[in-house]
């Protein structure tokens, strides 16, 4: 793993229903992921079994649902899902960005 994040020279990973991934950093015990949404489009209500996890926006805005508690998020503002928590987030404005955080990493991006 390369120890510095360059955006401009790593690609989107489209992963479909509008909603595109770039991995920033990772370690066993931490991940970074850039996730960056077309207005409209929807983070599914979920929880993990191991994984806590931090959803900070770095732009644009979002609608996020934390254990069925719902708040428009700016740029700036964060939310926290720990494991077992349901959560999800629909964009608001095109090119919305949140950099998700992870501990421990999430092995299954990598594969």
């Amino acid at each position: 793993m390369n120890p510095f994040f360059i955006a401009d020279d790593q690609p989107w990973e489209d992963l479909g229903d509008g909603i595109s991934r770039k991995i920033v950093g990772y370690t066993d015990d931490l991940m970074a992921v850039h996730v960056r949404f077309e207005k409209g489009a929807v983070g599914a209500v979920h929880s993990h079994e191991i994984h806590d996890q931090i959803g900070y926006v770095v732009c644009g805005s979002f609608e996020a649902e934390i254990e069925g508690e719902k708040k428009v998020l700016k740029a700036g503002d964060a939310y926290i899902a720990p494991k077992h928590f349901k959560h999800g987030a629909v964009a608001l404005e095109e090119g919305s960005v949140l950099l998700d955080c992870f501990s421990p990493a999430r092995e299954d991006f990598l594969k």
